[in-house]
């Protein structure tokens, strides 16, 4: 049941995902406005290359978290079989080169931990992008 409940945070990352994709494709629309001839100023450029930055960092903890969430929830329907299939995954995540042949495997507490993080990096991305955008928002009423 707990590798069932960590893949239901785990999908929680696709709807940040589909937040700060937004985000991202507005700034960098945004970003190339001068293409069109419109005027940006320099501060407003920066900002908007940052926010597509963290946009690019959020979608590599995304796609990191949306494959956790699979295997996790792949994992959850083992049953009694989840240390053949744990082996089977280990062996799986090394001939791909995804991850290392470690002498001690890692039990599924601490896999679940570290799927977690990677959700919590995902999410400070997208605390990260969102307070710019609201900060840029914010200095172009102020300024406007």
């Amino acid at each position: 049941m707990k590798l069932f409940v960590v893949a239901s945070l785990l999908r929680r990352g696709a709807q940040l995902e589909r937040l700060s994709d937004g985000i991202t494709l507005v700034a960098l629309a945004y970003a190339c406005t001068p293409l069109l001839g419109l005027p940006l100023p320099p501060l407003a450029r920066a900002g908007a290359g940052l926010l597509v930055v963290l946009g690019l960092a959020h979608k590599y903890w995304a796609l990191r978290v949306a494959l956790d969430a699979e295997l996790f929830a792949h994992m959850a329907q083992s049953g009694p079989t989840l240390a053949v299939q744990t082996q089977a995954l280990d062996a799986a995540l090394h001939d791909l080169h995804l991850k290392p042949e470690s002498a001690t495997p890692r039990d599924w507490p601490s896999r679940s931990q570290g799927a977690l993080s990677l959700l919590r990096r995902q999410a400070v991305c997208f605390g990260l992008q969102t307070l710019l955008l609201l900060a840029i928002l914010l200095t172009a009423l102020l300024t406007g």
